[in-house]
């Protein structure tokens, strides 16, 4: 029997294998039950240029619904983008989560700060 755990796996492994063909930057999502994370990853180098999260300070102090919070963290990596000049292109890592609710929030909390991917 297929499981969610499963499917998730596989999902995740299948949109992994496409972002590492490409040689550009990584934008890696990761969502907990209460928290969402965001990293800017350099494979090539093998580190992490930007990260953030809901559970960092400056958003800790807005709080609300889940998909304000994770719009917030969103336009929070834009700008720290925008900060650092890269100009780089990205590919967004959804790891494994479908492209709905939060995902989708963060997704356009990037997008609304100018950062194409």
């Amino acid at each position: 029997m297929i499981s969610k755990k499963n499917l998730k796996n596989k999902r995740s492994l299948r949109i992994r294998s496409k972002v590492k063909r490409t040689s550009n930057l990584r934008l890696c999502a990761f969502r907990s039950s209460k928290h969402i994370y965001i990293q800017v990853i350099d494979d090539k180098k093998g580190k992490t240029i930007l990260s953030a999260s809901s559970h960092d300070d400056s958003c800790k102090k807005n709080k609300g619904k889940p998909k304000e919070v994770a719009f917030k963290v969103g336009e929070k990596i834009g700008d720290l983008i925008k900060e650092k000049k890269i100009s780089d292109k990205f590919t967004f890592d959804r790891g494994g989560y479908l492209y709905h609710g939060r995902i989708k929030e963060l997704a356009m909390g990037i997008r609304s700060k100018g950062i194409k991917f």
